[in-house]
Parts: structure tokens; sequence; C-alpha cells
């Protein structure tokens, strides 16, 4: 299982004036599969999805492109296959998947 972030795993709120939720995305995805028992490969992907495209060209964010269309993290991508997108969406797929 791999989960595609930005810069890491922080759960605190991204500093002023890039803040755009109280929490950090990555980090709620990343604490929601850890709290429910999964140990994701965490794959940082660096840049910023509300830059210019081409500041978003790294390997990791070319990737989530390729996934999903969108350059947004944080992504899951299962054992399975299965791709999960968003930081909620993945809460919810950790509730449903416990692995304890």
């Amino acid at each position: 299982m791999r989960l595609y972030v930005c810069w890491g795993t922080c759960r605190g709120a991204t500093p002023w004036p890039f803040r755009r939720a109280e929490s950090h995305p990555c980090g709620v995805a990343h604490e929601a599969l850890v709290s429910a028992g999964q140990d994701p490969e965490v794959v940082r992907c660096f840049g910023w999805e509300a830059l210019p495209r081409v500041f978003n060209l790294t390997p990791g964010r070319r990737r989530v492109r390729a996934l999903t269309g969108e350059s947004t993290v944080p992504v899951l991508v299962t054992d399975d296959g299965e791709v999960v997108a968003g930081s909620r969406e993945i809460k919810t797929w950790a509730e449903r998947h416990p692995s304890r």
C-alpha cells in the first residue's frame, strides 16, 4: 500500500498563506491509516497543487496525475490496486478496512 503525500505527514495546520484547512490533509490521511493498523509506504511528491502545473512535475505528482487525473494529494493506492483520493475518502477507507 502506498500513500502519496506532499511534503510529509504532519497533522498540524499548514502555515499561512498556504492554509486551506485546519488540519493538514496528508497528515489526516496518514493518521487514519496508522490508527486502523495499516502501514503504508509514504511517497513524498513535493510541489503544491495550487501552483501552476510546471511546478508540479515531480515523479510523485506525475504518478498521482496518472492515477487520478489531478495532481492533488493525498492519494492511497491499496495492495489490490484500488485508488482512493482525498483525506476524507482515505479516512473512510481506513475505518472500513482495519488491519487489527
